[in-house]
Formats: C-alpha cells, sequence, structure tokens
C-alpha cells in the first residue's frame, strides 16, 4: 500500500504540468483575443438575378468608317482661283469646291463653237451644190429619153452628182467633228471646277488660292485636293479573332465604346462578315466585321477613323442568378462572407463574359460573395469583415 509520502511526491510532479497547461491555454485565448489579427475588409454584393450575355470581342482596335467618303483629286492641271467651301462645311450634291483657272479652256471653248458655226455653213453649201447638180441631172435625164442630150453629158452630170453629194456627206461629218470638239471643250472646261460627288462634309481642303495642282500620273496617286464624307455612311470596321469566325454572323447585336466619347456605349447590329480571314505574317488572324449603329444621328457624330471597341452578342439570357466574373477564383468557386468568416464554396456556371457569369448551381439570391480579392490575407478560414460602402449588389436590368 503506497504511503501518505509518494501521494504528496506524486502531487507535486503534477504541479508543473497543469501549469504549463494553463500557460499554453491562456497564450491561446490571447491569440485568439487580445492579440488576434485584425479581421480583413473585404468587398462583397448580393447575388442576384440580372442578364447575362455570351460574348466576344475583337482581337485589336477597330475604327469608325464612312462607306462613302472621297479623297478627290484634281482631273487636270491647273491654278486654284477659288476654295469654295472650307473643312466642316457642308455641301451637296453638285456644289463647287474648288476652282482652277479656266482662262485657256475658255478661249478653247469659244474655238469650237467657231469651228461648229463655220461646219453648219460649209454644211449648208455643200449640200445645196449637192440639190442643184441633182436637178441639173434629173433634167438632162429626162432629155436624154427624148434623144436631145448625149450619153457624154450625162455622164458628166452624174459626176458632177456624185461628187456633190459626197461633199455634203463629208462636210456634214466635220460639223458632227467640229459639234464633238465643242463638247470636248465644255467636258474640260468643267474640270476647272472640282465639285462634290455626293452631299457630305468637308473633312480637309489640301490646296490655296494661288497653288498649282496637277493630276495624278499613270499608277500612282496625288495628294487629294479635298477631302469629303458623307455622315449618314458611318460604321465600324472591327477585327475578331478567327477562332470566334464560326459563332459571328450579320444581324447580331454589338455593344460598341468609342475613345473619342468616354463613358457611353453605343447599340449596333453585324451587317457584313467578311467571306475570308486575314493572315498577315507576325500578326493573329483576323475576321473582318462591320458594325451599322441603331442610331443614325448618333453615327453622325462620330468622327472617320476614331479607334473604337466592339462586343458581339452572342446569346442572352435574363433573369437569371449572376455574379461578377472578379468574384470567381481559379478554380471556379466563390468566398462568402458568413458569420465573419470567408467560406469557399465551388459553384456551376453557364453563360459567362468579362463582366458577369451565370450559377446554374452551388449559390442561392440574397447570398453575400466577395468581389475583392486583391488581397493576400483575403482566402478561405480568415476572418473578415464587409466594407460598408461598398456593399452594393449588381443592378438586375444591367446588361453584361
Amino acid at each position: 500500500m503506497p504511503s501518505q509520502t509518494d501521494d504528496h511526491g506524486s502531487s507535486r510532479n503534477l504541479l508543473p504540468i497543469a501549469f504549463v497547461l494553463i500557460l499554453v491555454l491562456a497564450g491561446v485565448g490571447l491569440r485568439l483575443t487580445v492579440f488576434a489579427p485584425d479581421p480583413v475588409e473585404v468587398r462583397t454584393a448580393r447575388v442576384e438575378r440580372g442578364i447575362v450575355e455570351a460574348t466576344v470581342t475583337n482581337s485589336k482596335a477597330g475604327t469608325v468608317e464612312a462607306r462613302r467618303r472621297s479623297r478627290i483629286a484634281s482631273e487636270m492641271g491647273g491654278r486654284v482661283v477659288e476654295v469654295a467651301h472650307r473643312e466642316g462645311a457642308h455641301v451637296e450634291k453638285g456644289a463647287p469646291l474648288v476652282r482652277l483657272s479656266d482662262v485657256s479652256q475658255l478661249a478653247q471653248l469659244e474655238l469650237a463653237r467657231q469651228g461648229v458655226a463655220i461646219s453648219k455653213t460649209r454644211v449648208e453649201d455643200l449640200c445645196l451644190r449637192r440639190d442643184r447638180a441633182r436637178r441639173e441631172l434629173a433634167r438632162t435625164q429626162r432629155l436624154a429619153e427624148q434623144d436631145v442630150a448625149s450619153e457624154d453629158r450625162l455622164d458628166a452630170l452624174q459626176y458632177a452628182f456624185d461628187s456633190a453629194r459626197v461633199a455634203c456627206d463629208g462636210a456634214r461629218a466635220e460639223r458632227a467633228q467640229a459639234e464633238a470638239q465643242l463638247e470636248s471643250a465644255k467636258v474640260e472646261l468643267a474640270k476647272t471646277v472640282i465639285a462634290a460627288p455626293f452631299a457630305g462634309i468637308v473633312a480637309e481642303v489640301n490646296v490655296e488660292v494661288g497653288e498649282w495642282v496637277t493630276p495624278s500620273p499613270p499608277l500612282l496617286t496625288s495628294p487629294s485636293v479635298v477631302d469629303l464624307i458623307d455622315p449618314k455612311s458611318i460604321y465600324i470596321s472591327a477585327p475578331m479573332d478567327e477562332v470566334d469566325s464560326g459563332e459571328i454572323r450579320v444581324g447580331l447585336p454589338v455593344k460598341l465604346t468609342v475613345d473619342s466619347r468616354p463613358g457611353e456605349t453605343f447599340r449596333g447590329t453585324v451587317s457584313r462578315v467578311a467571306p475570308y480571314v486575314v493572315d498577315v505574317e507576325a500578326q493573329n488572324r483576323t475576321l473582318e466585321i462591320e458594325i451599322e449603329l441603331d442610331d443614325p444621328e448618333t453615327a453622325m457624330t462620330l468622327l472617320p477613323g476614331t479607334s473604337a471597341d466592339a462586343e458581339v452578342i452572342l446569346e442572352t439570357r435574363s433573369s437569371v442568378l449572376r455574379v461578377p466574373t472578379s468574384a470567381l477564383l481559379q478554380n471556379q468557386t466563390v468566398l462568402l462572407l458568413e458569420d465573419g468568416e470567408l467560406i469557399e464554396r465551388e459553384v456551376e456556371l453557364g453563360l459567362r463574359n468579362w463582366q458577369f457569369a451565370e450559377v446554374e448551381n452551388g449559390l442561392s439570391g440574397g447570398e453575400e460573395i466577395v468581389i475583392s480579392l486583391d488581397k493576400v490575407e483575403i482566402e478561405a478560414g480568415a476572418r473578415a469583415v464587409a466594407a460598408d460602402s461598398s456593399k452594393t449588389s449588381p443592378k438586375a436590368g444591367s446588361s453584361s
């Protein structure tokens, strides 16, 4: 039977162990309370229903273009005597834009008119001679039938008539030639006026009064005299990645942004899909598409040459559960804030784009998910608190 002395010795041996356990528990308690790290602040959003669209975007910047844009060059050389319209002017079809000196052309026109007058007089004279020869031949033929005129006389008159007839026909041909020269002179005179081929806006004027303009030599293009744009023909040209060529078709809706109009989004429709893929060395292969804006008045305000981005909408689903795409982790999970702790949950996704992703399974409406993943402290199991100023939810009525 153990002695009383042994019992006291065992009690003394347990005291240090108990003391160490108390210190450990106290340290753990202090770490979880007094010395615990502050909860990480996170931005959250509530899972709600809205619109999600499947989209594809252009692989590089698109461009605002004009279907009717004429960089007008002069058809003839000449000195500028008038610039009728300056940049920004609205002009009608046929309106004169630039006038060249027409002194030489007016002289040629007058010369051609005189040539026509002379040819008409010559035709009249020679054809009268023909008619007289015809009448004389007819009288002689009647006399020959009565054996009064000789055959030799008849042959001479026949020759005279034929010669006069040929001369009359030749004079008529000369008159036609003179009239053609007159028309040519009128055409040359018209070239001294550079006119608008269609109604539009003068985008650029590259000449001044007193300067000399020349036509383009063969196989070369000289600088344009006037750049004219039809604002009613504005469209967007956008290069799309070749991998999307099988999904894009005419008639699909498009959302457009233009660099010169930050913060604005325009609606359009795919009007043309190129029948081939552009293959340029050292560049991505792209498919060119053309987009017409739904609002013609808005299209007229866009400047050709401006950069633009196109987002073609392939499919739209309304009133589906969705989360911001930025809230998704790489393994298709999200972080939820529940009772001050971040919980990781796996979700099944449907349609998605750069802004929203459709949630088919794994979340319920009203649950609070973390949308800020920009801190290393934000991970499953961490203590967290929602930032009051950013407890926002995506608008249910907004598009992707």
